[in-house]
């Protein structure tokens, strides 16, 4: 059975942007749960999760938050399982105070980070963390890429054909 991806956001106000890694996830077909919990306004309840995930058949943790953006290192230091960051824009200077949050982590607590709103490659990233010991889930990746790569090609064509 496939491990579930753990979709965690800091507020509410993250859910239109992290939205995408759960369609992304659907796409794909991989079990998921969301919750939003914050490493500031319950740091008590964020631990306990990040430290029973595993045994809770997680397998990647996806962390969205804006600002001060702890909420990806918080779950990083309380599970050794993979965890992605998406650094939330917004904020008196648009998200560069979240990403330098993901991204600066301490030696042997790491966070693998998107871009600043990147939820879409973080359900990717999540996929192609699974994928390593999942054929099926494998080739879905390899069948996105090559779609993408049709649609390049024929947006070239297109162009080709107006030149």
């Amino acid at each position: 059975m496939m491990k579930k991806v753990a979709v965690i956001m800091g507020s509410d106000s993250d859910w239109p942007v992290v939205k995408a890694a759960v369609e992304q996830l659907k796409d794909f077909g991989i079990p998921y749960e969301a919750h939003i919990l914050s490493a500031h306004r319950t740091p008590v309840e964020a631990a306990a999760y990040a430290s029973s995930a595993r045994e809770n058949d997680i397998g990647v943790i996806i962390c969205a938050a804006g600002m001060a953006a702890h909420l990806a290192g918080a779950f990083a230091a309380n599970t050794t399982l993979p965890v992605i960051g998406i650094p939330m824009k917004g904020g008196a200077v648009d998200g560069l105070d979240a990403l330098l949050s993901t991204v600066q982590m301490p030696s042997g607590i790491p966070v693998a980070t998107v871009a600043l709103n990147g939820a879409k490659n973080a359900a990717v990233l999540a996929a192609q963390i699974l994928a390593v010991s999942d054929a099926e889930l494998a080739a879905k990746l390899d069948a996105a890429r090559a779609s993408m790569s049709a649609q390049i090609a024929a947006k070239d064509a297109k162009l080709q054909a107006e030149l």
